[in-house]
């Protein structure tokens, strides 16, 4: 059954993917966007994929500030497993790369997967936070208005609904019925021990030092990106202010959000052209530069997490983690 699910999910995530495509190549000049990237300057070309891996080290270290109250893991374990995850998203739908991570990291340290998918879902929760603050942020100094604003809107209640949903988690054991819920959890004890994982890794957003420290990397890693899609537009002519590179880019993740293809193909170009023209750039060109920044995204994260497979010898086990993630095969707490 968790297989046909997947395979549901993948077909869904394919057909908005086909339609977000359709959409974007109907909307622009396809002949111009490739005259556009023909004569992309190669110097911001090169300044894009050095903001990209700015930002993919600020991401390491903002893990491992998150990891280190559970166990101090080695700097180069705690990129190896992210970049792995990386890959595995670029090639699996569904960000079922997160899961990958988690279990490309429990095989390497002696953290259950559940806690460290605890500090994952923390991470992910400050990491959305941060970019719909720059995206709410943009919108209010450019004026942005219609269907871009509503969707950035949303975000901000989604991320206010997924703050709430964790401080809840992590007081359950004093909600009123929280004792009769232990006693029958009391012969399920694989369940048990993984809800304790998983409260103990979602416990880090207790702590100030942690969260603050995991907040400022997130800031610092969105700035990156933002200089990152302001470097790619200045390559093929477009010069964006510091507002619009901001909504570019805080806005082009926020859809990465919908369901997709591996590597959110289309929807990234469909999101990057449609909060261009909102913003008064021209839709050829800003598909032209979108092309640029997911080619990078893509390519550089890729790299990374194949280089750790081949050097650190982890073909098999990414392998049995896709398999996992994909529930085609065994979980582990």
């Amino acid at each position: 059954m968790r297989g046909r699910g997947s395979a549901l999910r993948g077909l869904l995530g394919g057909g908005i993917s086909l339609v977000a495509l359709v959409l974007v190549v109907a909307s622009v000049d396809p002949a111009t966007t490739w005259a556009t990237l023909r004569t992309a300057d190669p110097r911001w070309v090169l300044a894009l994929g050095l903001f990209i891996v700015l930002d993919l080290v600020l991401r390491i270290v903002r893990w491992h500030v998150l990891l280190a109250p559970v166990q101090d893991v080695p700097f180069r374990t705690t990129g190896a497993a992210l970049l792995v995850g990386y890959l595995a998203n670029n090639v699996l739908p569904a960000r079922l790369g997160e899961l990958v991570r988690v279990h490309v990291l429990g095989e390497r340290t002696a953290m259950s997967r559940s806690t460290i998918l605890g500090t994952v879902v923390v991470e992910r929760i400050v990491d959305t936070a941060v970019v719909v603050a720059i995206a709410s942020g943009a919108i209010v100094v450019l004026s942005v208005r219609g269907v871009v604003a509503s969707a950035v809107w949303v975000g901000l209640a989604i991320t206010g609904f997924l703050a709430v949903a964790v401080v809840v988690a992590l007081a359950a054991h004093r909600l009123p019925g929280a004792d009769r819920v232990t006693k029958r959890l009391e012969s399920r004890p694989l369940v048990t021990q993984a809800l304790r994982g998983l409260r103990d890794g979602l416990a880090v957003a207790r702590r100030p030092r942690t969260l603050s420290g995991a907040v400022v990397l997130s800031i610092a890693s969105w700035s990156s990106t933002v200089l990152a899609f302001a470097a790619a537009a200045q390559a093929v002519g477009i010069h964006p202010t510091l507002g619009q590179a901001a909504l570019l880019a805080a806005g082009t993740n926020l859809a990465t959000a919908v369901p997709s293809a591996p590597g959110y193909v289309g929807t990234f170009e469909l999101a990057t052209v449609a909060i261009a023209r909102s913003v008064g750039i021209d839709g050829d060109a800003a598909l032209a530069f979108a092309i640029l920044v997911h080619a990078a995204v893509l390519l550089i994260t890729s790299i990374g997490g194949a280089l750790v497979i081949v050097r650190g010898g982890l073909g098999r086990l990414t392998l049995r983690a896709a398999a996992t993630a994909d529930g085609s095969g065994p979980q582990s707490a």
